[in-house]
C-alpha cells in the first residue's frame, strides 16, 4: 500500500475526524475509543480515508448514509472495498440508521469479526 502521504487527504482526514457523524461519534465513543483492539479513526488507506481501521485485524469498518446506496455510491463502495482487499483487509459496512436503531447488535457483530480476524 502507498505510505507516502497525499497532503490533501491528510488535511480531509484531520477534518473528518474533528467532524465526525453522529453516528461515527457514538461508535467512536461508545464502543471503539475503548475496545482492546486498537482502531484508528479516518485512516488514510492508499488513496482512500476509512472511517475506522485496525491493523492487527485487518479490518475497515465503514459507516455508510444514504448517499452509499445510490449509484455513484454504490460503484465507488465497490471499488474500494475491491483495492483494500488487494491488501488482505476486510471491509464491513454499517447503515447508519444500524447504529441508531441496533447499536448493541452492531458492537457484537463487530466483535465477533475482529475476534475471527485475529484467530487467522
Amino acid at each position: 500500500m502507498k505510505r507516502k502521504s497525499n497532503e490533501k487527504l491528510v488535511t480531509l482526514a484531520r477534518n473528518l475526524r474533528k467532524n465526525m457523524t453522529k453516528e461515527e461519534r457514538k461508535l467512536w465513543y461508545n464502543f471503539l475509543s475503548g475496545y482492546p483492539v486498537r482502531f484508528y479513526r479516518q485512516k488514510i488507506l492508499g488513496n482512500y480515508i476509512a472511517d475506522f481501521y485496525s491493523s492487527s485485524a485487518n479490518l475497515v469498518i465503514e459507516l455508510d448514509g444514504a448517499q452509499h446506496y445510490e449509484d455513484t455510491g454504490i460503484i465507488n463502495d465497490h471499488i474500494r472495498t475491491e483495492y483494500l482487499k488487494e491488501y488482505n483487509i476486510q471491509v464491513i459496512r454499517i447503515p447508519n440508521n444500524e447504529i441508531n436503531n441496533n447499536f448493541d447488535g452492531v458492537c457484537l457483530y463487530i466483535d465477533n469479526i475482529v475476534k475471527k480476524n485475529l484467530e487467522k
